[in-house]
């Protein structure tokens, strides 16, 4: 997302609690349709900040966790209850496809649902067509298709190989089918979830080996306690770079989807941003529903981050409470984990005059 581009995002979002004056966007940044035009401004030309903050916001559920408890939903015969599932078109469009049976499965350009319902498909031995947007059959899915024919699928592609469209005829493991996989670690996470998730249902489980650096660790350690909630057996070794995964069925249970800390990071710069005033009986407290303590998500390392940007997390039954504290001259992030955060404080540092190393 261009700089630009987030500038108007944050200065919708400051109007929308009013710590900037509502003719900045409403006059000069919204089109006749309500949308924000993307012509040049500067946060600093306005005064950003002037107010203390109270607001009680319902957050938009994370996408990441509803994609990874439909598939485990589904392996278990649909009977697990989920609640709050995220109402993101890639999520929606997994309902969709789990629920239909239709020999084509066009995931669109969801490149998750492409992912997990190959191998979801795969392992339930269902007969489809995965295809999806002309740039979504540009991405490659080859890892994954040669891991699972390693397993036992029977998997063509139509066009081009190591790119869908793709045809899953079935799944037959034999006797002599191997249990152990080795993978690339710094490839798409998707792919490693992907195979563990399925790897309960297969005949001798599954021992996946990583080999090099391993990318976007928080996003496999999510798949990994997902699994272990509904009941599978699931063992990582970090040192060793091994996930090892014994053949057991999930158990049907209750899973409630947590908020998305992605969408969170934008009101902890909110809270970052507004000032509490001494003359008057208000302090900034805004409270995001949904957060959990103990959360399975990378991006809720913003925590920790806007600790140091004067933001403290006070957690609560039904989310999270952000008040003010002292800011801290300087900061120092490795983003690597969560890059999706990146922006959002490297703003919110510069407007708080904070020293910050990415």
């Amino acid at each position: 997302m261009r700089t630009i581009s987030f500038q108007y995002q944050l200065i919708h979002l400051l109007n929308a609690v009013r710590l900037i004056p509502p003719a900045i966007v409403t006059q000069s940044s919204l089109d006749n349709a309500g949308q924000v035009r993307n012509h040049p401004v500067s946060v600093q030309d306005h005064p950003v900040g002037d107010h203390p903050v109270g607001a009680t916001i319902p957050l938009a559920s994370s996408k990441s966790e509803s994609n990874r408890a439909l598939i485990i939903d589904a392996l278990t015969g649909f009977r697990c209850d989920l609640q709050n599932l995220s109402t993101a078109r890639d999520t929606q469009t997994m309902i969709r496809l789990l629920k239909s049976d239709d020999l084509t499965a066009d995931v669109l350009d969801a490149g998750t649902t492409m992912r997990f319902l190959t191998a979801y498909f795969t392992i339930t031995g269902q007969k489809k067509t995965m295809t999806g947007t002309p740039r979504m059959c540009e991405r490659p899915i080859g890892i994954l298709v040669d891991a699972l024919r390693t397993l036992g699928a029977d998997i063509t592609y139509l066009k081009k190989d190591g790119y869908p469209p793709l045809q899953i005829n079935g799944f037959s493991p034999s006797a002599e089918s191997t249990n152990r996989l080795s993978i690339r670690g710094d490839v798409s996470s998707q792919y490693i979830s992907a195979l563990v998730m399925i790897a309960p249902l297969l005949p001798n489980g599954l021992t996946l080996e990583l080999t090099g650096a391993i990318g976007s660790r928080p996003y496999i350690d999510m798949t990994l306690e997902q699994m272990r909630y509904f009941g599978a057996d699931v063992h990582a070794d970090w040192d060793t770079k091994t996930i090892t995964v014994a053949p057991q069925a999930y158990t049907p249970k209750p899973y409630a989807i947590e908020s998305d800390w992605s969408g969170a990071s934008y009101w902890y710069s909110v809270a970052a941003l507004a000032k509490d005033r001494s003359t008057e009986p208000f302090t900034t407290e805004i409270t995001l529903l949904g957060l959990k303590v103990k959360s399975l998500q990378g991006d809720s390392a913003i925590v920790d981050i806007m600790r140091s940007l004067g933001v403290e997390s006070t957690f609560t039954d039904s989310g999270v409470l952000l008040t003010k504290r002292p800011v801290d001259a300087s900061l120092a992030w490795d983003f690597t984990d969560c890059p999706d955060l990146a922006q959002t404080v490297a703003v919110c540092a510069a407007m708080k005059g904070v020293v910050l190393r990415l």
